[in-house]
């Protein structure tokens, strides 16, 4: 099952007390105060796992709490620090505080860190409250209890090409022809319903891509599945428009495409500034009048390439995947370029 939005409980550690204690040897007269100090208390910190792509597993756990420090000891012993609690993640996993909304961080790759609740500090022994005004204090302080909040969890998928479409037109079918990933194929609309990732192979390279369930009128603002795939669409280098081009929907491709584009602009003006192909589907079954010269204009307009391709014969299909292939290559020679400034 896939699950990309969970909410846990996660509560660092409390700091050990620190301690009250006297030193007592003989021949040593009033031999003064040597109690520790408290250990701090463990971290929650979330961890990426790159084999996880999905955040099921913490739908059935909810509650993660770090080990507190252990208390101070005589001697001036320090108490032992708290163990972490490590929570595995997939990458692309944001946190926000559930309460306020307030981002906390993100997960982008394998091995990746983020701490979300911090343990306490432990407490000082009477160790540290001697003075000149009091040679034999008899107080010790407690340890600060442990960060804790609620979380609310989002998984974010990272892919190199986000597969984007009204439903039913064809971007399943097309991801199961271009790559080794088998997601559900049907003839009705929202058979995908969670997003499919599949790796494509050509001319000895490879890149991901995402079968993103379709889009609808109104999906960003939540009508049909939008909510639950846009966010997808945030990380993905390159978009590709999967428009039903065979003329047996009696739709309008031209339409379609700029339907599904505005509703991109309105969750996220900036992602229609990436790379974007156009993949003319379902040529196989192609009546008359034929709406691809249609698409195509609308396509040159917004400067978009089209390449006409059937899941079915498998015409064009190599030429896409190319075509993808450079686009995704560029986008990251320009992601590498902007790092090194």
């Amino acid at each position: 099952m896939f699950v990309d939005r969970v909410k846990i409980f996660v509560k660092g550690g409390d700091g050990g007390n620190g301690c009250v204690s006297f030193r007592r040897e003989p021949y040593v007269p009033r031999g003064g105060p040597d109690g520790g100090v408290g250990g701090r208390g463990g971290d929650v910190v979330l961890v990426g796992v790159g084999h996880q792509n999905t955040l099921l597993p913490l739908r059935y756990h909810r509650e993660y709490r770090a080990d507190r420090g252990e208390h101070g000891g005589p001697s001036n012993r320090t108490g032992g620090t708290g163990e972490d609690l490590l929570v595995s993640v997939p990458p692309g996993t944001a946190a926000r505080e559930e309460a306020t909304g307030a981002p906390i961080g993100e997960v982008l790759r394998e091995g990746e860190r983020l701490v979300v609740a911090r343990g306490g500090r432990g407490g000082r022994g009477n160790r540290s409250y001697l003075s000149n005004r009091n040679r034999a204090p008899s107080v010790a302080e407690p340890g600060l209890p442990g960060e804790e909040r609620w979380l609310q969890l989002d998984l974010k998928l990272i892919a190199d090409v986000g597969l984007l479409g009204l439903p039913n037109a064809g971007k399943s079918t097309l991801l199961s022809r271009i790559s080794a990933a088998r997601p559900k194929v049907g003839d009705y609309p929202f058979t995908t319903v969670t997003p499919v990732l599949g790796v494509v192979e050509v001319d000895d390279a490879s890149f991901v891509a995402a079968d993103i369930p379709g889009i609808i009128e109104g999906a960003h603002a939540g009508a049909g599945l939008g909510l639950h795939f846009l966010r997808h669409v945030e990380r993905t280098r390159v978009l590709l428009h999967v428009v039903d081009a065979s003329g047996t929907s009696g739709r309008d491709p031209g339409e379609d495409l700029r339907l599904v584009r505005e509703e991109v602009r309105r969750w996220d003006e900036g992602l229609l500034e990436r790379p974007q192909v156009v993949a003319a589907t379902k040529r196989d079954a192609l009546v008359s009048p034929d709406p691809l010269p249609d698409l195509a204009r609308e396509a040159a307009r917004l400067g978009l390439a089209v390449i006409p391709v059937s899941a079915v014969t498998g015409e064009g299909l190599l030429e896409l995947k190319r075509a993808l292939r450079q686009q995704v290559e560029a986008a990251g020679e320009r992601v590498a370029a902007l790092e090194q400034r």
